[in-house]
């Protein structure tokens, strides 16, 4: 089952980790996780960097199941596939869509979700997922606009229509649904 979660802020809200947490469906203390740091190239972004980290652990997931990964050489599909998930920080999100077309991360990535490895995009790991850039990863075909103060209401998203996030909201999308959870 494709399970992927789009936040603007990680997190922020215990209903996203909740969510994680049932979908990941795994005692959190054997989760390995790849943790990518690659859009934060601006200062902001690198801070941000330690909150994104905690985000994992205080879900329970041991530090020593977290790798750091920021793409200087490419990971096969058969690496991949030692993570229950990916999550991919924020900072420049054509930076990060730039790097991952140009090692053909984008393909390893695409080839993992599909099956059934568990994407979680903060800030720019999420708006690369979405339709806003030319050589986005295709995971919806919606813009999608994050940090937003006015943001779409709780429930399904039909059609491709644009979505705005505040830092309390996720998109859900499986394969049978495409939500907004807060």
């Amino acid at each position: 089952m494709k399970k992927i979660l789009l936040t603007s802020a990680g997190f922020e809200n215990i209903n996203i980790q909740n969510k994680f947490l049932e979908l990941i469906k795994k005692d959190p203390k054997d989760i390995k996780a790849l943790f990518i740091i690659t859009a934060a190239i601006e200062p902001d972004a690198i801070r941000m960097l330690p909150k994104c980290l905690d985000d994992l652990l205080n879900c329970g997931i041991l530090e020593n199941n977290i790798t750091v990964y920021n793409m200087h050489e490419l990971i096969n599909s058969d690496d991949i596939k030692k993570y229950d998930a990916i999550y991919v920080c924020g900072g420049s999100t054509q930076y990060l869509l730039n790097r991952m077309n140009e090692n053909g991360f984008n393909k390893v990535l695409n080839d993992y979700v599909n099956n059934g490895g568990f994407y979680i995009g903060v800030s720019a790991g999420s708006v690369a997922a979405s339709g806003k850039h030319k050589n986005n990863l295709h995971f919806i075909n919606n813009v999608l606009n994050v940090h937003c103060d006015v943001d779409n209401p709780d429930g399904i998203i039909n059609g491709d229509n644009e979505i705005s996030l505040t830092n309390a909201q996720a998109v859900l999308i499986t394969d049978s649904e495409c939500t907004i959870i807060e």
